[in-house]
């Protein structure tokens, strides 16, 4: 059941980034800057994350976090950069393309991500199977801009 529910919550999360894209660029045209639409969606992010913390009474381990690895601090820096392409991206490609070309992306870093097992990730090896999924996804992608 707690898989099922995860494997719900991923769907509902994926469905949410056109969402986000469309409210983020909305942001952007109304305030004239997709930078800045960025950063307020991350701000009101924080503030949210932050509230949900209060609510809950969420807990941390301050010593994990000193022990973790370095490049683990990366991962804002990361999202926000997600965040400001699909900013400036959204209104000059479209939610259909802007995704797809994210879902792709997604997957073929997964894919050698779990082949290399690149920070710590279970092993997978790239095999025909996975390459042939991953061409479908591009072969969308390619009709989803074309028909």
């Amino acid at each position: 059941m707690d898989k099922i529910f995860w494997i719900v919550m991923v769907v509902i999360a994926g469905a949410f980034l056109p969402m986000q894209g469309s409210m983020n660029s909305k942001l952007a045209k109304a305030g004239e800057n997709p930078v800045y639409a960025s950063m307020i969606s991350f701000t009101i992010g924080v503030l949210a994350l932050v509230a949900y913390i209060l609510l809950t009474s969420q807990n941390v381990s301050w010593k994990g976090l000193k022990d973790a690895p370095s490049y683990s601090w990366l991962g804002g820096v990361l999202g926000a950069f997600y965040v400001t392409v699909i900013v400036f991206a959204f209104p000059k490609i479209g939610p259909g393309l802007t995704f797809g070309l994210v879902v792709a992306g997604q997957l073929i870093t997964s894919m050698v991500m779990e082949h290399f097992q690149i920070m710590d990730t279970p092993h997978q090896p790239i095999s025909l199977g996975r390459i042939v999924g991953v061409l479908l996804i591009i072969i969308g992608v390619v009709a989803v801009k074309k028909f």
